[in-house]
């Protein structure tokens, strides 16, 4: 039988609310048996499927095989347990590992001794056997064990990313308070855009949702600028397979017919945008252009070029703005949107619900997303005729 068409348990992990457009994105890669769980997609598929899963899932953390499933109430049984796998078949004692835990269970209130007992299970394995062990290194070990609890239920998984998937290897600079590009590339899913109409980012920071956006509109695997995954120091990596995945991925970017706009009132966000753009190998044009154009400018001043198109924000929650000024700064949205935005669909993702009321328009659509660990909404406010009826435009500089 051919190992390569084996069929695996896999889980992918993702950031609270793209659970549903993760599920959608592995469908279109061919996965089988896909569950939509908390933060966490469950499917089936074989060794390609997992490396492509790497390359070109958009909303996915992390790419879990699963290895083993059991039960355990106690620090013993865990220890027992996690010792009846052969670990010899997936690294050596001279290889470096770390585990990574995540528990809801009352039997481990703590998720750091539950990976110390993983690890010592581990570790006390290769000594028995061989007289040497595996060292630990938290920061870039060659393998990483995952152990997922919940109650008494155990699955003990191989991470086959090694790093985060959101480090995509292009950003080189953030603004102050960056989006993962994980969340940016969900909130581009999550709105719809086709990819070819005109999408404007007019808060862009250091320009994470522009990239995402060209990346997706180009179809260009946001993996593909990465040198290292964790399932390549695997004993049944094959290197033939990847490269053919890699050639085929790189045949099918194209060029994108639309444009992307970004514009910030913050000079080094301008700046630290350009350096990320460029380093993800797109065009920047600082004045007028066809692809990524960037601008300096307050929303509120900001001239529109098309007719209609798709805006993104991820506008200041207000952390270090006084509250008359945020709800001065999210009227301004809304009035900017009625003025100068009609036939235009705007999404706002913000953790600051009450300023979000003072947007002035009726939001069509809300989406509970996790910024980190804000709490946010992500609303869609359809521009139609009849909406540019408002009040004085309060202008933040």
């Amino acid at each position: 039988m051919n190992q390569q068409n084996l069929s695996s348990q896999f889980v992918a992990k993702t950031l609270f609310g793209l659970e549903g457009i993760l599920a959608e994105e592995l469908k279109n890669l061919r996965a089988t048996k896909i569950v939509v769980l908390h933060r966490a997609v469950g499917f089936s598929g074989d060794k390609k499927l997992m490396y492509e899963a790497n390359l070109k899932l958009r909303t996915a953390l992390r790419i879990l095989k699963r290895v083993f499933s059991f039960s355990a109430t106690n620090s013993q049984e865990l220890y027992t347990k996690v010792q009846e796998v052969y670990w010899d078949r997936f690294f050596s004692a001279e290889d470096t590992i770390a585990v990574d835990s995540s528990v809801s269970s009352e039997h481990f209130p703590h998720s750091q001794f539950v990976s110390q007992r993983v690890k010592d299970a581990i570790v006390d394995q290769f000594r028995e056997k061989t007289g040497k062990r595996p060292s630990v290194d938290l920061e870039n070990p060659k393998f990483r064990i995952n152990i997922y609890i919940n109650k008494d239920s155990c699955t003990l998984s191989l991470d086959s990313s090694g790093a985060s998937l959101h480090k995509r290897g292009y950003r080189l600079q953030m603004s102050e308070a960056p989006l993962s590009e994980v969340l940016a590339a969900g909130l581009i899913l999550l709105s719809g855009w086709d990819g070819k109409s005109t999408l404007i980012d007019p808060m862009c920071g250091s320009g994470t949702i522009l990239i995402e956006a060209a990346l997706f509109a180009s179809k260009i695997p946001p993996g593909i600028f990465r040198e290292n995954f964790g399932f390549m120091n695997w004993k049944d990596f094959d290197p033939l397979v990847w490269e053919e995945i890699l050639k085929t991925s790189r045949e099918s970017i194209s060029l994108f017919p639309g444009k992307i706009i970004g514009s910030d009132i913050s000079a080094n966000a301008i700046e630290a945008a350009k350096k990320n753009i460029i380093n993800a190998e797109f065009d920047v044009n600082l004045k007028d252009g066809n692809y990524i154009t960037l601008m300096k400018s307050a929303f509120d001043l900001l001239e529109k070029t098309e007719d209609a198109g798709l805006i993104i924000m991820n506008p200041p929650y207000g952390e270090r703005i006084k509250q008359d000024d945020i709800i001065s700064f999210y009227k301004m949205i809304g009035n900017t949107l009625k003025q100068k935005y009609e036939g235009y669909d705007a999404w706002v993702l913000s953790a600051n619900l009450e300023a979000l009321k003072f947007v002035g328009l009726h939001p069509s659509k809300k989406i509970s997303l996790m910024n980190g660990q804000l709490e946010c909404k992500f609303q869609k406010y359809g521009i139609y005729p009849g909406t540019k009826k408002t009040s004085t435009v309060s202008l933040i500089e």
